[in-house]
């Protein structure tokens, strides 16, 4: 895989699954509503998707070290992965009672960060523990914190 587009898929794909899940367990915590949840991750895939990519262009560009064949791939890259990552987590609230959704949406965000980490420390030739272990500890903690934001939310709301 190019260095550019690795770059934009390991971007979009981290950032796709961290920033949904964290949206989704905030959103469950102050809202309990199918809706919201739904209608939060479409924002995400589609909105935040293209706010990812435009960022990931314009800091491409400013390193001044890559063609612009390699920016707008880096660019692609970022948009596709984030938004496809990002609307997987539709089927569960799709198909299952939003409390297990969301329980369903967490253990798949956190397989996927774990095999891409596994894959990415294998490819780096780094120790596959520590790197899927960290990157697991930081998901989690983004999901423990949005998780009491989305409770005072519903207190304080």
């Amino acid at each position: 895989m190019k260095d550019s587009i690795r770059k934009g898929f390991s971007f979009g794909l981290t950032s796709g699954i961290i920033t949904t899940l964290g949206l989704i367990v905030g959103l469950h915590s102050s809202t309990r509503s199918d809706l919201a949840v739904i209608g939060g991750v479409l924002v995400i895939a589609i909105a935040d998707a293209l706010s990812d990519a435009f960022g990931v262009h314009i800091s491409e560009e400013a390193e001044n070290k890559h063609s612009d064949k390699e920016v707008w791939e880096s660019t692609a890259a970022t948009f596709i992965s984030k938004f496809i990552f990002a609307s997987t987590f539709i089927i569960p609230i799709l198909i299952l009672k939003l409390d297990i959704a969301i329980i369903a949406s967490v253990i798949w965000g956190l397989l996927l960060i774990a095999v891409f980490s596994w894959y990415m420390a294998k490819f780096q030739k780094k120790s596959v523990t520590k790197i899927v272990a960290e990157h697991l500890i930081i998901a989690v903690i983004v999901i423990i914190i949005t998780h009491y934001v989305g409770e005072w939310i519903a207190i304080v709301f």
